[in-house]
């Protein structure tokens, strides 16, 4: 039949009894099989392991540095692997390194969930953060850069400088824009 119709005869299952054919073109099927499988891949997302190294005399400034780096690389969705690392003395008072690992976790609640807690291995601790689902984070509205902008520009505003109070407008008109089409996605879903 296969023969007859020009197609070929494929074994699907050859360990049931009777063994599963069908009749169809090979060479079709493989690339049908390969774009699938090209598109899972396009589609699948990798999650790096970001690290970021501090240690517990770590200035307020640099805190802050990490911060900002740590919570876009969360909201990039990548993991983060935070490191406090102990030299000389430092590794009596290592309760010092701990408090600022809670305060990292902490700060980053919003963003993330600890994956690994805190965790001494010799010379340095190490706890990992992983981001949180997609799903959770967008429940904020216009997200915190949208809000932050809004703010900064309503304070020129009050203050009386001009050219950033301007863009007052355009920012929150765009932050209702994006209000109403998150809204729209819910209401599909």
């Amino acid at each position: 039949m296969a023969f007859d119709a020009g197609l070929d005869l494929v074994e699907i299952s050859p360990n049931s009894r009777p063994p599963v054919t069908k009749i169809l073109d090979y060479g079709r099927f493989k690339y049908q099989s390969q774009k699938k499988a090209a598109e899972a891949r396009k589609k699948q997302k990798t999650v790096d392991v970001k690290e970021i190294k501090m240690r517990p005399n770590i200035d307020t400034h640099d805190y802050e540095v990490k911060m900002r780096n740590a919570r876009r690389f969360l909201e990039d969705e990548d993991k983060v692997k935070v490191t406090m690392r102990f030299r000389g003395r430092e590794m009596a008072h290592q309760d010092l390194g701990l408090d600022v690992l809670y305060k990292v976790r902490d700060e980053l609640g919003d963003v993330s969930k600890v994956e690994f807690s805190p965790k001494s291995e010799g010379r340095q601790m190490i706890m990992i953060l992983a981001p949180l689902p997609a799903k959770t984070k967008k429940q904020g509205g216009t997200g915190q850069a949208g809000a932050r902008k809004i703010e900064q520009a309503k304070a020129a505003q009050e203050s009386g400088d001009d050219t950033e109070a301007e863009g007052t407008s355009e920012i929150e008109a765009e932050a209702e824009t994006t209000v109403e089409a998150e809204a729209e996605a819910k209401a599909e879903a």
